[in-house]
């Protein structure tokens, strides 16, 4: 039973079947353009360079916190469900691997910028860079230890495999995200 304070507050919220058909419409079309993202590549070992940050943060950029974080979900449900839209495939393989925690990492990333840009992010291209930086770095806050324990190697090891040969590619990816959300108004 809904109490007034509870609406008040927004801890309850009705939502009628044609908004969450809508709302789960707009997470199933994020995941699959997330798909198509990650098809943009250049292989490299043991993590491919990817379009999947790009798409990344423009779904939490445009799509906002909750909706861009639930088309990251269903993007990791389809392929531990087996359907091809990591980088090099599909399975749940892909998310016990190598790169398994970049790719767990990304409905915390979609969040994250989603609720900078809800916060104001969007007026300045410097504040939404920054937000675009921050939802990048999450990946790696998960996805560098995650990778250092599966190959059983040191944070240097790992920083050399997992970090910095994406940087200057994740720094291109970030600047065409900024360029996008505000040029199309994000």
């Amino acid at each position: 039973m809904e109490t007034e304070t509870a609406r008040v507050l927004g801890l309850v919220r009705r939502v009628s079947v044609r908004d969450l058909r809508g709302v789960l419409a707009l997470a199933l079309l994020g995941s699959v353009a997330l798909a198509l993202f990650a098809r943009i590549q250049v292989p490299l070992v043991p993590v491919p360079v990817t379009g999947q940050t790009l798409g990344l943060l423009l779904l939490g950029a445009f799509l906002g916190p909750r909706l861009g974080a639930l088309a990251a979900l269903f993007y990791l449900l389809e392929g531990a469900a087996g359907l091809p839209v990591f980088a090099r495939g599909g399975g749940l393989g892909y998310l016990l691997g190598p790169t398994g925690g970049f790719l767990v990492a990304f409905p915390l990333a979609a969040y994250l910028v989603g609720w900078l840009f809800e916060r104001g992010a969007r007026r300045r291209a410097l504040w939404a860079f920054l937000a675009l930086l921050l939802g990048a770095a999450s990946v790696y806050l998960v996805g560098l230890p995650w990778l250092a324990l599966y190959l059983g190697v040191g944070a240097e090891k790992a920083l050399a495999l997992g970090l910095w040969p994406f940087v200057p590619g994740d720094l291109a990816k970030v600047l065409l995200a900024t360029w996008i959300v505000r040029r199309f108004g994000a």
